[in-house]
């Protein structure tokens, strides 16, 4: 049987309780010790490494030796010429002796040479005079080494410009034969 008087002896032994944790959790704790020297005569802490990154990769272009990609980042596919003109020129014969060193490193690919014009002159003229850049820039590489047979020549004329401006810089671009490499390169 449970009495008034277990009942208050559990209440006062509760408060006491409580009262106990209270002064316990508000109790102070020991404060932190700093140095007694003044700053200027401690030693200077040391300055925390910086991080430092691992080094970067070197950035490659990806180009497999002997694929098409490989032909128009590290030789170059495309030589230009004057207005109304088919001859080669001196600027461009480096490019096409590179073209003519990489098309012997590897012989089972095949090339066609695009001649391109700008867009002055009738159709008919134009294909014409792409023709014609087309067939020196073949006649260039046949005579570096290059065996006839995996050369064709095609003439677009005025109608697949690779810029689609106007004004003297839209036209010299315009101006061009592009070596195109159609089979026997590597897949990257």
């Amino acid at each position: 049987m449970v009495t008034t008087r277990n009942v208050g002896s559990a209440v006062r032994l509760t408060i006491l309780a409580a009262t106990a944790l209270s002064i316990a959790a508000c109790a102070s704790k020991p404060k932190p010790a700093y140095p007694t020297t003044p700053p200027s005569a401690a030693q200077p802490a040391p300055p925390p490494a910086p991080y430092a990154p691992p080094p970067p990769q070197p950035v490659t272009q990806g180009a497999l030796p002997g694929s098409e990609r490989d032909f128009v980042i590290n030789i170059g596919d495309r030589v230009f010429f004057d207005f109304d003109q088919y001859s080669i020129r001196t600027d461009a014969m480096p490019l096409l002796d590179a073209q003519a060193g990489w098309l012997k490193r590897y012989p089972a690919v095949q090339v066609r040479i695009e001649g391109n014009c700008d867009e002055r002159g009738t159709r008919e003229y134009n294909l014409a005079l792409g023709a014609r850049r087309a067939n020196a820039v073949r006649e260039y590489l046949v005579s570096h080494g290059i065996e006839p047979s995996r050369i064709s020549t095609v003439s677009f004329g005025k109608e697949k410009p690779i810029d689609l401006g106007s004004g003297d810089e839209t036209d010299q671009r315009n101006r061009n034969a592009h070596t195109a490499v159609v089979s026997g390169a590597r897949m990257q």
